[in-house]
C-alpha cells in the first residue's frame, strides 16, 4: 500500500472535522443532503457532458490505484533488458525468440518482437513511438476527468449557496427555515470547495505523476531494445539505462551494486 496517499486521505478525513469539532460544533452542521445532492449530483453531470461515460469510468475504477504503491521494477527490466544484451551478443538476436513468451510487459514484449523479426532501429523506433503516443494520449484524459471536476465542484458549491439564499429570502417570516436555508449555502459551499482542493485535484495529481513515471518506463524500455539491436556493449546498456532512474532508485542501485 502507498503510505503516503493513504495517509494524506486520512488527514484530510480527520483534519477538518476534528478542527469542527475543536471549535464546539458537532459533525451534523456540516452533513447535509440537499447540499450533497446538488454539489456531487451537478459535479457528476457536468462531468459526463464533458466526458465520454467510459472515461469517466475509467478514471473511477483508476483510483483504486491510487492507494497502492507502485512497483519498484524499473531495476529488475534494466537487468532484464542486460540479460537480453549478453544473450544477443553470444547467440545472436534471433535467440531472444523464445524469450518473448516470458517478458509480461506488452510494450517490452512488442518492441523485442519487432527487433527479433529484424526490423530497423529506426523504423522501430518509428512504430513503437506511435504506440507510445497513442497510449499516453489515452491515459492523459484519466486525471483530466478529477481536474474538471475540480473546476466544477467550487462554482456549484456557489450555485448551492444561492439556491439556499434564494430559500432564505422566500421565508424570512419564518425563523427555521431561514436557518435551514443559510445552513444549505454554507454547507453546499464547503463540499464544493472541499472535494476539489481535497480529493479531486490531488487525485489528478497523483494519477498524472503515475501516468508520467509509466511514460519514462516505456522510454526506457523502448531505448534499451534499440540498443540490443544496434549491439551495444551490455556494460554500456546498463550505465546508459540507468540514467532513466531517479535519484532514490539511482542510489539503491548504486548501494546495491
Amino acid at each position: 500500500m502507498d503510505k503516503a496517499s493513504i495517509g494524506g486521505f486520512l488527514v484530510a478525513i480527520i483534519g477538518i472535522p476534528a478542527g469542527l469539532l475543536l471549535e464546539g460544533g458537532h459533525i451534523g452542521q456540516i452533513l447535509q443532503p440537499t447540499a450533497a445532492l446538488i454539489v456531487f449530483g451537478g459535479t457528476l453531470g457536468a462531468v459526463l457532458l464533458q466526458f465520454p461515460l467510459a472515461t469517466v469510468a475509467s478514471a473511477f475504477r483508476n483510483l483504486a490505484q491510487m492507494f497502492v504503491a507502485p512497483p519498484a521494477e524499473d531495476k529488475q527490466l534494466i537487468g532484464q533488458l542486460v540479460a537480453f544484451a549478453h544473450k544477443a551478443r553470444r547467440e545472436g538476436l534471433i535467440s531472444l525468440d523464445a524469450d518473448l513468451e516470458s517478458i509480461q510487459d506488452p510494450f517490452l514484449k512488442q518492441a523485442l518482437m519487432l527487433a527479433v523479426d529484424g526490423t530497423e532501429p529506426a523504423e522501430l523506433r518509428k512504430i513503437m513511438r506511435v504506440s507510445l503516443d497513442s497510449t499516453i494520449e489515452n491515459e492523459e484524459r484519466l486525471p483530466a476527468v478529477f481536474e474538471s471536476a475540480g473546476g466544477f465542484s467550487p462554482t456549484i458549491g456557489i450555485l448551492g449557496a444561492v439556491l439556499g439564499l434564494i430559500q432564505v429570502m422566500q421565508h424570512l417570516d419564518d425563523i427555521h427555515q431561514v436557518g435551514r436555508g443559510i445552513a444549505v449555502a454554507f454547507v453546499a459551499t464547503i463540499y464544493g470547495v472541499g472535494i476539489a482542493n481535497l480529493f479531486f485535484l490531488p487525485f489528478a495529481g497523483n494519477m498524472r505523476l503515475r501516468i508520467r513515471e509509466g511514460h519514462r518506463r516505456r522510454e526506457m524500455l523502448l531505448e534499451g531494445v534499440i540498443s540490443i539491436l544496434e549491439g551495444i556493449n551490455p556494460r554500456m546498456l546498463e550505465i546508459k539505462l540507468a540514467g532513466f532512474l531517479d535519484d532514490v532508485q539511482r542510489e539503491k542501485k548504486e548501494s546495491a551494486a
